[in-house]
């Protein structure tokens, strides 16, 4: 499954340097951050999400969890909630799971944790489980125009305890 064209046309058009990077078939940020030996904070995942009435696409980096209170509190919500999957195709008018970061494609507003913005440039979703975009932040903030909160919380990993 190849990246969409109409996104690469987007990135093209508004001279957008970035590498598209060819990995195995992988579902899921931590899948892609193992698969391109790259560290977790370095991969951005996307949540869509519905704040009240309103679907918007959340940006965080991928050794994050989304925190849902921090969230609405930030939106100024009553209620935010991750969309299922089955709903998604609705929305992208594609596979489920599968989207890319530049909201604006779809018309949607776009939010960023603020831990994205510490890096230089990051690995993106790109609407492919075999392909990423390797950007510089800068230029998706400059393109997306998105709105900045901290609403993200570092996951806690656990390590398998060695045998004795």
């Amino acid at each position: 499954m190849k990246i969409p064209q109409k996104l690469l046309d987007y990135l093209k058009k508004n001279k957008v340097k970035h590498e598209m990077i060819e990995h195995k078939t992988v579902y899921t940020a931590y899948d892609t951050s193992q698969t391109l030996k790259t560290k977790l904070g370095n991969v951005v995942k996307g949540l869509l999400i519905k704040a009240d009435k309103e679907f918007q696409l959340v940006l965080l980096t991928a050794d994050k969890m989304l925190d849902l209170k921090k969230l609405a509190k930030f939106l100024k919500v009553k209620k935010v909630e991750i969309v299922p999957e089955k709903l998604m195709p609705k929305i992208f008018k594609g596979k489920p799971g599968v989207f890319h970061a530049f909201a604006s494609l779809y018309k949607l507003p776009v939010v960023v944790e603020k831990g994205v913005l510490k890096l230089k440039e990051a690995v993106f979703p790109s609407a492919s489980f075999n392909q990423s975009l390797r950007m510089r932040v800068k230029d998706f903030l400059n393109l997306e125009k998105p709105r900045v909160g901290i609403f993200g919380v570092l996951k806690k990993i656990k390590k398998a305890k060695k045998k004795k």
